[in-house]
C-alpha cells in the first residue's frame, strides 16, 4: 500500500497529462469540469507521447489494481490507474460523494450503472439503468447523486487498464451487496468499504 501524502509517479508526458487535467479543472461547476476532463482523457488516451507506467499493466491475481500515479497539491483531484485481471471487477458502489472521470486506456471493460429507487435505513433498492462495453480511448463520468456502477473486465484471457481522475483522493467508498443473493429481487444492503492502493512504480 502506497502511504505518499502526494503521490506522483514518473511516465512519459507525465506533465502533459498533468497540465491537460490542470487546465479541465477550470472549467467551472463541475458538470462543466468533468466535461473538459473527460474531453482531455479521450485526447490523452490517444497520445502517443502519454505513455503510463509498465506496473499498469500488471495485474494482481486476487483482486484488481489502484494504483494511485499523480495528486495534485494544488487542485487536490486524484489520478488512479486500474488494471483488471481477466474476470475481475467490483461490487456495485457508490464514489462517496466524489465526481469522476473514467477512461479505458487498454482493452475493454463493462460498465453498468444503477439507478437509486428507493431506501429504507441500510437497505436500497437499484435497477441497472444501463449498460456500455467501453474500448480504448472511451471515456465518462460520474456525478453524485449518479454515481451508482459496477465496472468489470468480461475477457477470460486479456488484461484491461483505466484511468480515473477523482475530484479528490477516494480512500473509501460504500458497496452494496444483494440482501438475498440469487433471489432475483432488488434489494441491497449498504457496506462501508476501504480503497487500497497498490504500489505504483
Amino acid at each position: 500500500m502506497n502511504d505518499a501524502c502526494c503521490p506522483d509517479i514518473a511516465f512519459p508526458g507525465h506533465d502533459k497529462l498533468v497540465a491537460a487535467i490542470d487546465a479541465a479543472i477550470a472549467a467551472g461547476d463541475q458538470h462543466a469540469v468533468t466535461a473538459a476532463v473527460r474531453n482531455a482523457l479521450c485526447r490523452l488516451i490517444k497520445d502517443h507521447d502519454v505513455q503510463l507506467p509498465d506496473c499498469v499493466h500488471e495485474p494482481i491475481v486476487d483482486h484488481y489494481a489502484r494504483r494511485e500515479l499523480y495528486r495534485s497539491p494544488t487542485h487536490g483531484y486524484s489520478v488512479v490507474a486500474m488494471t483488471w485481471g481477466p474476470g475481475q471487477g467490483t461490487p456495485l458502489h457508490d464514489h462517496s460523494g466524489l465526481w469522476c472521470v473514467e477512461g479505458v486506456w487498454d482493452g475493454e471493460l463493462e460498465i453498468t450503472q444503477f439507478e437509486l429507487l428507493e431506501r429504507d435505513g441500510e437497505r436500497f433498492r437499484f435497477r441497472a439503468a444501463g449498460g456500455i462495453h467501453a474500448g480504448p480511448g472511451s471515456a465518462g463520468s460520474l456525478i453524485p447523486p449518479h454515481e451508482y456502477h459496477t465496472i468489470r473486465n468480461a475477457s477470460t484471457e486479456a488484461v484491461a487498464v483505466s484511468l480515473h481522475i477523482y475530484k479528490a483522493e477516494m480512500a473509501c467508498c460504500a458497496k452494496f451487496v444483494p440482501e438475498r443473493p440469487g433471489a432475483g429481487d432488488e434489494w441491497f444492503v449498504r457496506e462501508d468499504a476501504v480503497l487500497k492502493t497498490d504500489e505504483a512504480a
